[in-house]
């Protein structure tokens, strides 16, 4: 009964914000219920024949822990069933689910984790069985971006997540809460369907429920397309200057945004947390040479990332698609460090962005026993780095400047000694090799983007045979 009350209570939250409008952009964000203090929760994942996946299920369990802690909860034990396909209604097969309510009754658990995306049956059928809260992991992961979400576009696109996480599930277990009786006259004497005073409303008010949810999904797709307007627009106005952008991408908690201050000094908040950081953040910076870059900051990626999480912050991961180099982090001290790398390239993959240049920084060297025992050959462009205490910082740098230069044109040009501002647009926004006076002007040869290639065309050098 406790279990359903407190359902009750955050459903009619719901409710209240949905119909009444008192929606800061923080309270629009749904309640999956796990809160920012301890809670005890237990873990439970299924190893099943037709999961293709390269991670084994304990670390993918471990890793749901980590996700937990995170979001505020206290793991008091885990559980972990082998099948050959998860069970259709329990998930973990009936058995099994009896001795999970057990384990769970035992520890005092008021939360139930499941290291899958479960289906709205099967959440409804653990709760009634565990009698505790039941989150999948895609709830969590949600709940995790909420508390993180701090700007408007951030907590627009978490909102829309949520929502969309939200609408299947409340033909589920919602219904028996939200369906008032209803029914033909023709349901029989006796029968709830036909009883005076409940004919008629059925299934109204889900279905007004369901319609204002589908309206305010409208609602916020309008406000992130406007976000994503105004990114193209952006875009646009770096492209027209030609200016390099290098988007920093890693699989969450592998040090991003602390090698992005590093390099920056931006000041971003970075915590050993995951998805720490959700919103993308641009700086400025200067590139061996003196060629200049812009470098994004952007949103961690992880294993079983909620595909609608991946549509939601589309708008956000378009700095990622429309970047000319990938810097790619990657924490060479985890255990799992190539599985997470493959991971974030099935990701970049999603993204049709798994074409691009690539630089990958093989972070947190400083907790290795042996950084020379890298074997970077396993990595594209790979420079081991601890951005924590600045280490190879230098040798990243200049091979962010030598990737970028081999995507640009090679031109051998003499400037006139009255167009300075192309000398000095040539070193901002490419790459000098050789730059001497000579009579008639400064001769430089080097690399250029193919966009700038027009500004020079008429000074192109020309070799006497």
């Amino acid at each position: 009964m406790e279990i359903e009350y407190q359902f009750i209570v955050r459903f009619f939250i719901l409710h209240k914000i949905i119909r009444e409008g008192i929606t800061t952009k923080r309270e629009r964000l749904f309640d999956t219920g796990v809160r920012p203090e301890a809670e005890r929760a237990y873990l439970v994942a299924v190893e099943a024949d037709e999961h293709d996946t390269m991670w084994g299920v304990e670390d993918s369990l471990n890793e749901l822990a980590t996700l937990a802690r995170t979001a505020g909860a206290q793991v008091m034990g885990t559980l972990i069933q082998r099948l050959p396909h998860p069970d259709p209604l329990t998930y973990v097969g009936k058995g099994k689910a009896q001795e999970l309510r057990d384990q769970v009754q035992q520890l005092n658990c008021s939360l139930a984790i499941f290291d899958h995306e479960l289906s709205p049956n099967q959440q409804r059928a653990l709760e009634k069985l565990l009698n505790v809260r039941v989150v999948d992991r895609t709830a969590l992961i949600l709940d995790i971006f909420a508390q993180h979400a701090r700007t408007r576009e951030g907590r627009l696109q978490v909102e829309l997540a949520q929502l969309e996480y939200r609408l299947p599930r409340l033909a589920g277990r919602e219904v028996e809460y939200t369906r008032q009786g209803g029914g033909s006259r023709g349901a029989g004497a006796g029968s709830a369907g036909g009883a005076i005073g409940v004919r008629g409303p059925g299934e109204t008010r889900l279905e007004i429920d369901r319609r204002r949810i589908r309206s305010r999904i409208a609602e916020l797709k309008d406000e992130i397309e406007e976000v994503r307007s105004q990114r193209a627009l952006h875009r646009q106005q770096r492209i027209a200057q030609a200016i390099p952008v290098v988007a920093v991408v890693g699989y969450t908690n592998a040090g991003k945004s602390t090698l992005f201050n590093a390099l920056t000094e931006a000041g971003v908040l970075a915590e050993n947390k995951l998805f720490a950081t959700l919103d993308p953040i641009t700086r400025h910076i200067v590139l061996p040479g003196n060629q200049e870059a812009l470098i994004t900051d952007t949103v961690g990626f992880i294993q079983k990332l909620p595909t609608r999480l991946i549509a939601a912050f589309r708008a956000t991961l378009e700095e990622v698609i429309e970047a000319d180099l990938l810097l790619q982090v990657v924490d060479i001290s985890h255990e799992n460090a190539i599985e997470q790398s493959e991971t974030v390239n099935e990701v970049l993959e999603e993204l049709d962005a798994h074409d691009k240049p690539e630089v990958t920084a093989l972070n947190k060297i400083d907790l290795l026993d042996d950084p020379a025992g890298i074997d970077i050959s396993l990595y594209p462009n790979a420079v081991p780095v601890s951005a924590l205490r600045q280490e190879g910082l230098d040798a990243l740098l200049q091979k962010l400047a030598e990737v970028l230069a081999s995507s640009m044109d090679h031109v051998q040009v003499v400037i006139p000694f009255q167009r300075g501002e192309l000398v000095e647009l040539f070193h901002r926004r490419g790459r000098v090799d050789i730059e001497r006076h000579e009579d008639n002007g400064t001769f430089i040869a080097g690399r250029i983007p193919r966009t700038l290639r027009g500004y020079y065309a008429s000074y192109a050098h020309v070799t006497s045979s």
